[in-house]
């Protein structure tokens, strides 16, 4: 039995109420921040077209969900830095995805991590991928420097890379990351 392919639908153009139930569809399935709901309406735009009057409202569309509260580009950082944190990034990466989500220099800089988070996140790495003291036998010389590297990559400053591979044991690194004087 041979099936025909249906023809493809095309997608009716938006006028002014189709873009506010896409707006409001979308800030209600995903946390997000006023500029990725912006290119998120700027694309559907694209694919779809505009059949409303004017130009399409997209900048005082997002500026009226920003003031309703259904945007929130500080609560948004504060919960993507989070969880970000706690999968183990350091701050460097962090900033770049609060940065690539649109969140302003300002609002990044008030919820960089302090020395003790960035040692937590730091550690909670080193656990997840088994680093350092967490690996089942001393790293040589290669591996280490590839350890040391991956989490360089993660967003660690050096320093602390370094500090937390060097640790004897697992409670030296776990009293490391609990440490916040930085006296190592």
């Amino acid at each position: 039995m041979v099936t025909i392919p249906r023809p493809k639908r095309t997608p009716k153009p938006l006028d002014s109420v189709r873009l506010n139930d896409l707006a409001l569809h979308y800030v209600a399935r995903f946390a997000t921040s006023a500029a990725k709901l912006e290119a998120y309406l700027a694309r559907k735009l694209r694919e779809r077209g505009w059949d409303g009057e004017g130009e399409a409202p997209v900048a005082a569309l997002v500026e009226r969900f920003v003031t309703a509260g259904y945007v929130d580009d500080l609560a948004y950082a504060k919960a993507k830095s989070g969880s970000l944190l706690r999968r183990g990034y350091g701050t460097r990466r962090i900033g770049q995805a609060l940065q690539a989500a649109g969140i302003g220099e300002d609002l990044r800089e008030e919820v960089r991590a302090d020395e003790s988070d960035q040692r937590r996140a730091a550690l909670a790495l080193a656990k997840k991928r088994r680093f350092g003291p967490f690996g089942n036998e001393l790293p040589d010389r290669t591996v280490r420097e590839k350890q040391l590297a991956a989490m360089l990559r993660a967003g660690h400053p050096l320093d602390l890379a370094r500090a937390l591979l060097a640790a004897a044991s697992v409670e030296d690194a776990e009293d490391w990351a609990g440490n916040q004087t930085g006296d190592d």
